[in-house]
């Protein structure tokens, strides 16, 4: 069984993530395999350099993904570009990772992903987790991980999947707003669900 994670921005996915971990779940991060699929040699790096130009590499060769987030944020039609090159390959990989995952014998594995939906990579999920926190929280979170300032971080939160429709598509939802002792309890219900759901699944 297959449980897609998601949320917005700086929600928490990888903290939500490890939790679930620590009760015996493997995970794969898509956002790992996005890095992957444009590391140098991979055809995507190529054809992105090709598309946008050599001033999308740093010198090392690698992809100067400051730079590509900033332009294609302003333009969308580069961003659907984007996607359409990059999406495919990330899910092919994601269900290598994830079908190795699942010959190890876990219960169930987590697919974590910030564009679940948006993507389509949710029809891989037998389930889908939304991990919720209030808008503020997400910018204030996001300006300071990422050393941007408040209207990038603003701009960055608008970009993604409105909160109420993320909501509105999720079977299960983490609300991440409080403390750790208050997500351990949320991890470790939905844990259960999962095993009982996974279990009945294979009887």
């Amino acid at each position: 069984m297959i449980i897609g994670v998601t949320g917005g921005i700086a929600s928490g996915k990888s903290t939500v993530a490890r939790a679930f971990e620590a009760l015996g779940v493997p995970w794969v991060d898509a956002d790992d395999v996005a890095r992957e699929v444009v590391e140098p040699g991979e055809p995507a790096l190529a054809e992105i350099a090709a598309h946008f130009g050599q001033r999308m590499l740093r010198e090392d060769g690698t992809l100067d993904r400051r730079a590509l987030r900033e332009l294609v944020f302003t333009d969308p039609a580069e961003r659907k570009w984007l996607e359409a090159t990059t999406h495919p390959r990330i899910r092919q990989r994601l269900m290598a990772h994830l079908e190795r995952l699942q010959a190890k014998g876990a219960p169930y594995v987590l697919l974590v992903s910030p564009l679940l939906f948006e993507s389509g990579q949710h029809v891989m999920a037998d389930r889908c987790l939304v991990i919720d926190v209030p808008e503020s929280l997400q910018i204030a979170r996001t300006a300071a991980r990422d050393e941007v300032d408040e209207t990038q971080a603003r701009a960055i939160v608008a970009a993604q999947m409105p909160r109420d429709e993320r909501l509105a598509r999720a079977d299960d939802v983490i609300d991440n707003g409080g403390g750790e002792t208050s997500l351990a309890a949320q991890v470790a219900k939905l844990d259960r669900l999962y095993r009982e759901l996974a279990h009945a699944r294979r009887h």
